[in-house]
This record gives structure tokens, sequence and C-alpha cells, in this order.
């Protein structure tokens, strides 16, 4: 890999993991208009460690609050507001694990169509679009009960269709149950916490039978810029939306999904 193509894949990753646009859109358009060869399993484990450092220093307080009150919590002493929203971040966490490891051999050989991503893309666009218009409320993520967490996460396992884009399906769940934007998009970047460490720790299980020379060099690199871009996106994010709302993102996918069949509407694949 030569440093155009680290600095190009992790500034991607990091920005896509978070926006509500579908990183697997984004990471199918980069072989489009290039020729560069696959990054390799090693590199997508060190891009996955740059955002969950980003997310997890971004949220230190309120996981740290949230820990404690859990683990007082577990222990019988009592359950608070923070205590329950961690319990709402595992539940919701549960539906995707199951999914995951139920369908992921099917979704990465049937669905990873770019005219799928395409229609992923198009058609929870338009969801978000009309839980942002429509349903939006006052909310915040301390008030979700069990079934609402329970939602968001049935939510986030559609997130494995190619094109959805985790952060974007959950944040149209958050929105259609009441929660305001900012709420909304914080429980999704809560939620992926877990979501980055169980698919980083598939990863390096299969890195784990895949022995050979390791770029250390490359690889420190994209973790460092995945997590400062990723960071710089989640701060910038939340100030956004609260001030304009998500119909850009949603018309950025419109665009990208009607791009994406003027592309490969012709292919078979």
């Amino acid at each position: 890999m030569d440093w155009l193509q680290i600095v190009v894949l992790s500034i991607v990753q990091g920005l896509t993991e978070f926006l509500p646009i579908s990183s697997s859109a984004h990471l199918i358009l980069v072989p489009v208009f290039t020729d560069w060869n696959d990054q390799g399993l090693a590199f997508d484990v060190a891009l996955h460690i740059g955002s969950l450092s980003a997310v997890v220093l971004y949220f230190r307080h309120e996981l740290v609050g949230m820990t404690a009150s859990w683990c007082r919590s577990v222990t019988g002493r009592g359950t608070d507001e923070e205590a329950r929203l961690a319990w709402w971040v595992i539940l919701a966490t549960i539906p995707v694990g199951v999914a995951g490891l139920a369908f992921k051999d099917t979704i990465e050989v049937v669905m990873r169509s770019p005219l799928v991503i395409a229609g992923g893309l198009i058609g929870f666009g338009l969801l978000l679009a009309y839980a942002d218009w429509r349903r939006r409320g006052s909310r915040n993520e301390y008030h979700l009960s069990w079934q609402d967490a329970l939602w968001i996460g049935l939510a986030q396992a559609l997130a494995l269709i190619p094109g959805t884009s985790r952060s974007g399906i959950t944040m149209t769940a958050g929105l259609l149950l009441g929660l305001n934007r900012e709420s909304a998009a914080r429980f999704s970047f809560l939620l992926s916490i877990p979501v980055i460490v169980l698919a980083g720790g598939l990863e390096i299980v299969g890195l784990a039978g895949a022995p050979g020379p390791v770029d250390w060099g490359a690889l420190i690199m994209g973790a460092l810029l995945s997590g400062i871009s990723a960071y710089l996106c989640i701060h910038f994010f939340l100030v956004f939306i609260k001030r304009i709302g998500m119909q850009p993102f949603v018309v950025y996918r419109l665009v990208l999904g009607v791009a994406l069949i003027w592309l490969f509407g012709g292919s078979p694949s």
C-alpha cells in the first residue's frame, strides 16, 4: 500500500463509520476510481481500532458513568438512568450479533451487488428523510424503554444489508421512536462501540489464520488517521444536525444511489 491509499481509505472509513451515508457504499466506490489492490485484513482491523478509539474517547465521561452504574446494578445496589442506558446498549446489540453470525456468509456472497447497495442507500435514505421531517420528538436517550432499545437493535440488524448504514438506520429508528436528533445520534454512536468490538474481533480471528509480513507503519498510520477523522466527524456531526438536520445526508444518499445505478445498472453483477 502506498501512502495515498492509506490516507484515503483511513479517512473514508473514519467518516463513513458514523455518518448516515453507508461505509459499504463508499468502500466499494474507491476501487471503481482507482487501481488499488485490496488493503488486506490487517489494515481493516487497524481502521476499526482507530474508529473504536475515537468513539470511546469522545464519550469517555458517559462511558465511565454508565460502566460504574451498570456494575452497581449487577451487584444489586440499585439501577439509575445511566445503568439502564448501559443495559439498553447491550440489549440493542444482541439482534445484530445474532443476525451477523447467522447470515454473514450469505450477505457477503449474495448481497454485495452495487445495485443492492444503491437500493439500500435510496430506500433507507427516504425512510431517514421521513423520520427527520415528520416523527422527530423531544426525548433523549435516557428516556428509552427496553422495548425502544430492542426496536433500535432490530433496526440495527438491517445494517447487515449493504447500503443501509448502521448509523443511519439506528438514527432513523431513534427518530421514529420520538428521540430528538442529537439523542438519536448519541445512542447510535454508543451502539457502535460493541458492534465495532464484535466486528473487529471476527476480523482478528480471521487474521490469526493468515500469517504473513506486517507493515506496522501502514497499520499505525491507518489507525491514527481513522481515529482522528472519526473523532472530528462525531463532534461536527452532532453540531451540524442540531442546526440543519439530516436532510443534506438524505440528498447525498439519493445522489450516490442513483450514481451507483448509473455506473452498474448494465452490469450483470
